[in-house]
């Protein structure tokens, strides 16, 4: 069930908002849930301004483990070298916005986006959920159990859940798609992380996962002490030119054993036996219309293509970057470019918990050799792309973490920054995001805001916002309780839009 909250403006239809209390099958005035939200979008369009719904889609970059807003998008080279570091800022596209030495490609297109620099909260943890879901606080406890009763649904899940009653049933396509494989499942050391589930509208709303197909070209040791260690290739450095990827089958999901994953074929192979059966048996009189499209859906050869990155030039993908991340981009665009709603790629853990963007130690070692040279040339390829595709007015680009990285450098070995969650950096881009700008400001350690914070809450809100989504819609969790897409006390950050 969907509840709309808001001042009783009155709609095009005469009805005033508060006059639409709850959606179920049927609204007030026999209309249904479509007509409710259709009527909502407008009288938040009339209500805000013409940025609501200008994003037809999204590509969330999400950098796991957080990179430091001092070696990116607020460098303070004024400040004490344990503050500042070694690296030193280049001149970006935009007067005044300088970036780090090693993003000398994004310098070049920050004139197509808005850099927020104050973004803010209180939970210094790897709060993935608190980031990306409207739940209103997180302890270390909820980030360690992704099935905890308190989490809220996924970004991505919410927009699926909330198109799909606008339509009435599932869509022609995947629209909740996360790459490159199921999150943290690839280091053993610790549990699963939370964050990306349909948690109360259940896990029929978990994003489609897929999995890597390929292998890393780059071999590496990494050591995170206490007897953890891994020993192989690392495909965020470099992966093989048949990297592709595919709709994921047999990555373990929590709760899920290896006994039960080895009695299971891959997904493609059910769905070719499947096929070959399908009208010959009582299976495809037992499924019900959803399911028929669901398994339709997923089995779709337009899903395998539009994943299948070795269909593109070399001259593409090397503009990407052979890089997992990189690559992973390049599915992204590939994915919403076919239909896709919502394509996330996750730059996680590989081989070894404490890894991807978690610099506690060797710090400046893992920036410059391991981070941001991949992440440079897959962002700004990203852009580019979208852009001489036509694609970027309408299609919204949010890069992000769970949080930034302390101003000081601690003493860890080579050296290292820990969590910091007072102010830290996300950059935005297309789909009603204004261009070259700026947002807040820190103090002159980037460790604290001075000027318009902008919390995890109000960036989700700004995002349902471009994507015509009222952020303060209500769901209703598993108790029946009403709960608001974002806190009530957030909402859309006016300066971001276009």
């Amino acid at each position: 069930m969907l509840r709309v909250l808001g001042s009783n403006r009155k709609l095009c239809n005469g009805f005033g908002r508060r006059d639409f209390l709850q959606a179920g099958s049927l609204g007030v005035a026999g209309l249904g849930l479509s007509d409710l939200l259709a009527a909502e979008s407008h009288a938040a369009t009339e209500a805000v301004d013409g940025s609501f719904g200008k994003a037809k889609r999204c590509i969330l970059l999400f950098l796991y483990g957080s990179p430091s807003q001092l070696e990116t998008f607020d460098m303070k080279p004024e400040a004490p070298v344990e503050i500042r570091g070694t690296m030193e800022p280049i001149a970006s596209s935009v007067p005044g916005l300088d970036v780090c030495e090693l993003l000398p490609e994004t310098s070049k297109i920050m004139d197509r986006t808005t850099v927020v620099r104050s973004m803010t909260h209180p939970y210094p943890i790897h709060g993935v959920a608190y980031a990306m879901t409207g739940i209103p606080t997180i302890d270390v406890a909820m980030e360690l159990a992704p099935h905890d009763p308190r989490h809220h649904p996924w970004f991505g899940s919410v927009v699926e859940y909330v198109d799909r009653q606008r339509r009435g049933s599932a869509s022609e396509f995947v629209q909740n798609v996360a790459l490159p494989f199921h999150f943290s499942s690839q280091r053993t050391d610790q549990p699963f992380r939370s964050g990306p589930y349909g948690a109360f509208l259940g896990s029929g709303f978990n994003p489609t996962w897929t999995e890597f197909n390929g292998k890393g070209t780059v071999h590496i040791e990494k050591d995170r002490g206490g007897g953890f260690s891994y020993s192989g290739p690392e495909p965020y450095l470099g992966c093989s030119r048949d990297t592709h990827f595919q709709i994921s089958s047999t990555k373990p999901l929590p709760g899920v054993t290896m006994d039960r994953l080895d009695r299971r074929k891959s997904l493609l192979e059910q769905f070719d036996d499947s096929r070959r059966h399908f009208d010959q048996t009582e299976v495809g009189a037992s499924l019900d219309k959803f399911q028929q499209q669901a398994f339709s859906l997923v089995s779709s050869p337009s899903v395998s293509q539009a994943l299948d990155t070795r269909q593109e030039s070399a001259a593409t993908r090397d503009r990407y970057g052979m890089t997992l991340f990189g690559q992973g981009c390049l599915a992204a665009r590939r994915l919403v470019e076919s239909g896709t709603r919502l394509a996330t790629v996750f730059w996680d853990e590989y081989g070894l918990a404490g890894d991807a963007w978690d610099t506690h130690f060797k710090h400046y070692p893992r920036m410059k050799d391991q981070l941001m040279p991949s992440f440079d040339q897959a962002y700004s390829g990203l852009i580019l792309d979208l852009e001489q595709r036509g694609m970027l007015d309408d299609t919204l680009v949010v890069c992000l973490s769970e949080h930034g990285r302390t101003p000081k450098i601690n003493k860890a070995v080579g050296g290292g920054r820990d969590h910091w969650s007072k102010a830290y950096s996300a950059i935005f881009a297309g789909g009603g995001i204004a261009k070259g700008n700026v947002i807040g400001a820190t103090d002159r350690h980037a460790g604290e805001v001075l000027s318009r914070p902008v919390s995890p809450k109000d960036a989700l809100a700004t995002m349902y916002h471009l994507l015509g989504i009222q952020p303060h819609t209500l769901l209703h969790d598993r108790g029946n309780r009403p709960v608001p897409l974002v806190p009530e006390n957030n909402g859309v950050v006016q300066e971001m839009l276009a």
